[in-house]
């Protein structure tokens, strides 16, 4: 997120499993917070880092709760440009789906999981052009999609006038498998570089 904030391709809202929140939540904002991150969480994140600040459960790192803002609707559905996060906790994978379809872009999204087996689920319902499962969102681009330079982005779904075939009636929606795959590892002097084949469907 902090590599290229402004980018149309990075994270604007995590959403976090109640069965996982309290594990992660506090080491997610302290790491954040010290990478100069302005968070905004709901009130359910709020509380579980307020008392993750009492006694042995305190993150690594201190956190100052004065700089942490409330989420509000809007920061549901803002694209940021800059090192804001917002944070919301959902009781099930359909809760996630629910509130990524009510406020996402249509973008990309990306799930983050040690079990991937709902994965299949999560890529059907989530209506954005990118569904990723553990790898980084700022694989959403052009280039990195074997299309060359990028000259725009679309999430529309359809976009054809006049008469129109099959072939115009066809869209695509892109799925990307990772374990924890990030773009910093394709850029530089030691770079990873990309494979461009057909797969089978």
């Amino acid at each position: 997120m902090w590599q290229i904030p402004s980018a149309c391709n990075s994270v604007e809202t995590v959403l976090i499993h109640r069965a996982i929140l309290a594990k992660l939540l506090p080491e997610l904002c302290s790491t954040l917070q010290s990478k100069n991150v302005e968070l905004r969480l709901d009130d359910r994140c709020q509380e579980e880092l307020r008392q993750a600040m009492q006694g042995d459960k305190s993150p690594l790192a201190p956190l100052d709760l004065t700089k942490i803002k409330a989420a509000r609707e809007d920061d549901w559905k803002s694209e940021y440009c800059d090192l804001i996060l917002s944070i919301k906790a959902v009781d099930s994978m359909q809760d996630a789906i629910a509130h990524i379809n009510k406020y996402g872009s249509g973008h990309t999204e990306s799930m983050v999981a040690e079990d991937a087996s709902r994965f299949q689920e999560f890529f059907a319902q989530v209506n954005s052009s990118g569904v990723f499962l553990n790898a980084s969102t700022r694989f959403a681009d052009g280039f990195r999609y074997g299309f060359g330079a990028e000259v725009g982005i679309s999430t529309a779904r359809l976009h054809p006038r006049g008469p129109v075939g099959v072939e115009g009636l066809v869209t695509y929606k892109y799925k990307l498998l990772g374990q924890g795959h990030l773009v910093a590892d394709y850029v530089g002097t030691h770079a990873r570089s990309f494979t461009h084949r057909d797969l089978d469907s």
